[in-house]
């Protein structure tokens, strides 16, 4: 792939207007998006393994990820997520054998496709295959359930896994999930800090998404290496909401050298989009309709039209973006949507993979140079990649 050589400004930035100077950044600065659920979207929708099912990396129009709208994007670093349902906790050896399906559909997908995909294993990987045009699929676990001793860890490194989630809606093995109120180990387990220990040894970034705030001050006391946040937005917009991270943990996560990845979900950027999606979500299931499809797009339009706050746009991302680089400095955000995993819940200018340079735009009319847009998109995550290696 030839890159674009850009032409810059005063002020760093490309020239023309914020949407053409976005695309023009983009042609030589690749966005690393660090939670991209695409994998699990292929169980959840049945196409799981059935034949040719991998030409759906192509080509989704179902789904928010695909390379077609990916190259649109700039989208040529996609974590891919590994992710393990709560529920699956309770069955001995599940867990396990999700991931390492799932893990299987990756590599499929790069096999078949070697000039379009491929697993990146190192942070430098993700670089060289952008030059070749070939959209790398590094991966990430969400939610430690399958690790059951330190010999799942070195299983799952070698077959690619980079970050894992620690947990996710529920308390698991290894600590405390910030949905759940059982509190089940006041934070990380005696096993979880082993795990902590044993991901810093073997190059695994510790992911705080999803954690309680008592197992991430936890995970501050014994990790080593940078720490990263995959897709956790600000508390400052949310009071309340331990989903997110507070201002104090976000210095804390800086001060490991970390990255905190923004999330596109309107149940993260502001409370008053949260409500008002759960009082849709309510009417959706009460007309027993699917969640995704057109007909409770119809209810949102609904609810929007009556006034309720049901989107959010690209403005909403970038004031997080803008609150973390004014807490802490631009070194330490980043981006990470959760595309195919929230369903309609995204703002209309944020709705998949080819819409990244909405936000670069807005970036640019914030004032952002090209400089803190490339630390954005992919130099600071690839930063704590390398540094866990």
């Amino acid at each position: 792939m030839a890159l674009i050589a850009c032409s810059a400004g005063k002020n760093g930035n490309s020239s023309g207007t914020p949407a053409q100077k976005a695309r023009q950044l983009l042609a030589n600065t690749p966005v690393v998006d660090t939670h991209i659920d695409f994998p699990y979207f292929l169980a959840e929708s049945k196409e799981w393994f059935k034949p040719g099912y991998t030409a759906i990396a192509l080509k989704n129009p179902k789904g928010d990820f695909d390379l077609e709208r990916a190259r649109q994007g700039g989208l040529y670093g996609a974590f891919m997520s590994i992710y393990i349902p709560s529920y699956l906790q309770k069955e001995p050896g599940r867990p396990k054998q999700l991931a390492d399906s799932l893990i299987d559909m990756v590599h499929a997908i790069a096999r078949d496709y070697p000039d379009r995909f491929a697993v990146a294993y190192h942070a430098a990987d993700v670089l060289k295959n952008f030059k070749k045009g070939i959209v790398s699929l590094p991966m990430g676990m969400e939610n430690g359930a399958p690790i059951e001793d330190m010999g799942d860890l070195v299983h799952f490194h070698k077959r690619g896994i980079r970050y894992i989630t620690l947990t996710h809606g529920k308390d698991n093995q290894i600590c405390d999930s910030s949905y759940d109120t059982l509190h089940t180990h006041g934070g990380l387990s005696d096993f979880g800090r082993d795990v902590v220990r044993q991901m810093n040894r073997l190059g695994i970034m510790v992911d705080v998404s999803h954690l309680s705030d008592e197992a991430i001050w936890d995970v501050l006391q014994v990790a080593q290496k940078p720490l990263i946040a995959t897709h956790s937005g600000c508390r400052h917009f949310t009071p309340g909401f331990e989903r997110n991270l507070s201002d104090t943990l976000i210095r804390a996560i800086a001060r490991t050298g970390g990255v905190v990845q923004v999330p596109f979900s309107m149940y993260f950027l502001e409370n008053k989009y949260r409500d008002a999606w759960h009082k849709a979500e309510a009417e959706i299931a009460r007309r027993k309709i699917p969640e995704n499809g057109p007909e409770a797009e119809a209810v949102l339009q609904e609810f929007a039209k009556k006034g309720d706050p049901i989107y959010a746009s690209v403005r909403d991302v970038a004031d997080h973006i803008d609150h973390i680089r004014n807490l802490v400095g631009i070194d330490y955000v980043g981006l990470g949507s959760d595309f195919d995993g929230v369903g309609l819940a995204l703002p209309q200018d944020l709705a998949d993979v080819s819409t990244y340079p909405n936000l670069i735009g807005e970036l640019i009319r914030r004032g952002y140079s090209d400089h803190d847009i490339r630390k954005i998109c992919f130099e600071n995550v690839m930063r704590v990649w390398k540094a866990n290696e």
